[in-house]
């Protein structure tokens, strides 16, 4: 649940941004009940998924998880490097992090008549504590996994798994740094050759 990810790698777009943020909760085919343009950013969260899949700091990233947590690593390796991002947020975005994440929750709110439910239902939450900006901080990645592991209903690795993080730091630090510019530029041809398409 790449959040921050998302959202930064939607570009200016407002839809694509808000599409981005909503995308890991629209299941099936698209445009589906969605407006065109929320469809084009969900879509574009989607070709991200499969970017990150195959890039080979993404892959070594999952590689990094101890064999009792492997099977989520596609989840932890996306809030390790949300944390990442909100780390060096200013390496990568002119604007200040809080002002940005200010900005994402009005575009959701904007928006709230299409958002999927779940989505919608913690959007007060996650703007009221600013749980975007609030990634920095390792800590807040640990309550989150903690908080995802009680909502799965199955036995689950999730609680006490930032531990992985704070284990090998440099080396996830290394793989986010060599994967997030080839994302953004991934991302950013999409944009591209979708406006020269319309």
């Amino acid at each position: 649940m790449n959040f921050l990810a998302h959202a930064f790698l939607a570009g200016p777009q407002a839809a694509d941004r808000v599409g981005g943020l909503m995308g890991d909760f629209v299941k099936g085919s698209l445009p589906g009940a969605l407006p065109a343009d929320l469809a084009a950013g969900v879509e574009l969260h989607r070709r991200i998924d499969s970017f990150a899949d195959s890039h080979v700091a993404f892959r070594a990233s999952r590689q990094r998880m101890s064999a009792a947590r492997r099977r989520y690593a596609g989840v932890l390796v996306d809030m390790f490097y949300d944390h990442l991002l909100a780390r060096h947020w200013s390496r990568f975005h002119p604007q200040p992090l809080k002002v940005f994440t200010g900005e994402s929750y009005a575009l959701l709110r904007l928006r709230a008549a299409h958002l999927p439910p779940r989505l919608a239902s913690f959007l007060p939450s996650m703007e009221g504590d600013d749980w975007l900006a609030s990634y920095a901080e390792v800590d807040t990645i640990a309550y989150a996994l903690e908080r995802m592991s009680q909502r799965i209903v199955r036995t689950n690795p999730l609680a006490g798994a930032a531990e992985e993080l704070q284990r090998d730091y440099a080396a996830f630090e290394a793989d986010f740094l060599a994967f997030l510019p080839d994302a953004a530029a991934f991302a950013a041809g999409i944009r591209a050759s979708r406006s020269s398409a319309n």
